[in-house]
């Protein structure tokens, strides 16, 4: 697959105003930025490329460009009563379009959509080349858009002839890089005892895997709940698949599984359910835990004791023990004190205005 993803942003300085990426098969090829100002490829078979062609890399630099501008320019200038709020905060749009290619088949299916503040906004239909709008305030864009013929028929010829061209392309530097395998390491952690133990894998590639729990040798679901793959900041990817074991009896714990098994890879790697190989941090806070209820139990015998002696001391003298700014002061203080305390702020409070 082939994708390049244009961002346009308005109202957060600390946000680029523009920023472009290339992603082949998952993979960053190429970014840039309106800080930078120029296309930064990322992958070294992507270097040779531009290095190779001058021609591609002036074309990559021209269509990038030519995309991101018409795109966002049509969209605030059409429909600029419904994007009155556009210069009120922080905004952003996102033009998303490629290419996957079947090499078996042949079969190219392209794809061009926009979207608005992190929700689908427009999206392109390559077989009747018309526009479909995802919100309400889209309609009126793909009212015009639907009449531009020229720039519907160049888009699908980029999204059908050209990117299959780039993508074999593509591939032809980039396959050895791109068909590595990379094996994952593999753990169980838990929050606490009573919360769901996950099964984490991270560092693996492609990211083409799958990841289940099993008991006695089948694949499970009751109890199961499977995240989505991620990306890593070094190119390669993780997976986390939770298992509730509220209702697990611990003798049966060994007979639960998790398996991780990534394509183009024969063996799985397959890790025991064993509470001795669960990384947690449970214990610490567990420790942390008794040592503030202890701390916290120790205060409250001072503080009973405090209150006992305000108490015999009243009776002593019709004038308070303290004085009325002390008196404030410590009201105000056990009035943020715990839930405990309650009771004692009130009976401190009648003893000081006794």
């Amino acid at each position: 697959s082939l994708m390049h993803s244009v961002t346009g942003s308005s109202g957060d300085p600390n946000i680029s105003e523009f920023a472009g990426v290339v992603l082949f098969d998952g993979t960053e090829a190429v970014f840039c930025d309106s800080r930078n100002k120029k296309l930064e490829p990322r992958q070294d078979w992507m270097k040779k490329i531009f290095s190779n062609d001058t021609q591609h890399l002036a074309l990559y630099t021209q269509q990038s460009k030519l995309g991101a501008k018409k795109g966002g320019n049509i969209i605030i200038v059409s429909c600029l009563p419904c994007f009155f709020s556009l210069f009120l905060g922080v905004h952003i749009l996102q033009r998303t379009g490629g290419c996957e290619w079947n090499e078996n088949t042949d079969e190219v299916v392209g794809m061009v959509q926009y979207g608005y503040n992190g929700e689908g906004f427009l999206e392109l239909d390559l077989k009747t080349l018309t526009w479909i709008p995802l919100k309400p305030e889209a309609a009126i864009i793909k009212k015009e858009w639907d009449t531009d013929t020229i720039v519907l028929k160049d888009i699908e010829s980029l999204l059908t002839k050209v990117c299959r061209e780039w993508l074999k392309r593509y591939w032809s530097y980039g396959s050895s890089f791109l068909q590595r395998t990379v094996l994952p390491s593999v753990s169980l952690l838990q929050k606490t005892p009573s919360s769901p133990v996950s099964c984490h894998a991270t560092g693996f590639y492609p990211n083409k895997a799958m990841m289940f729990w099993r008991k006695d040798g089948e694949e499970i679901h009751e109890g199961v709940v499977h995240r989505e793959i991620l990306p890593n900041n070094d190119e390669t990817f993780q997976i986390t698949v939770n298992l509730n074991v509220s209702s697990v009896r611990p003798e049966d714990w060994k007979r639960y599984d998790c398996v991780f098994h990534l394509s183009g890879v024969e063996d799985n790697i397959v890790t025991k359910l064993d509470k001795t190989a669960i990384r947690t941090n449970w214990d610490e806070n567990n420790r942390t835990s008794e040592r503030n209820t202890f701390n916290s139990f120790y205060l409250i015998l001072i503080h009973v004791a405090f209150v006992h002696f305000l108490c015999l001391n009243s009776g002593r003298s019709q004038r308070p023990f303290f004085p009325l700014p002390l008196k404030l002061i410590l009201f105000k203080f056990h009035i943020h004190c715990l839930d405990y305390a309650t009771m004692t702020v009130i009976l401190e409070f009648n003893v000081f205005n006794q």
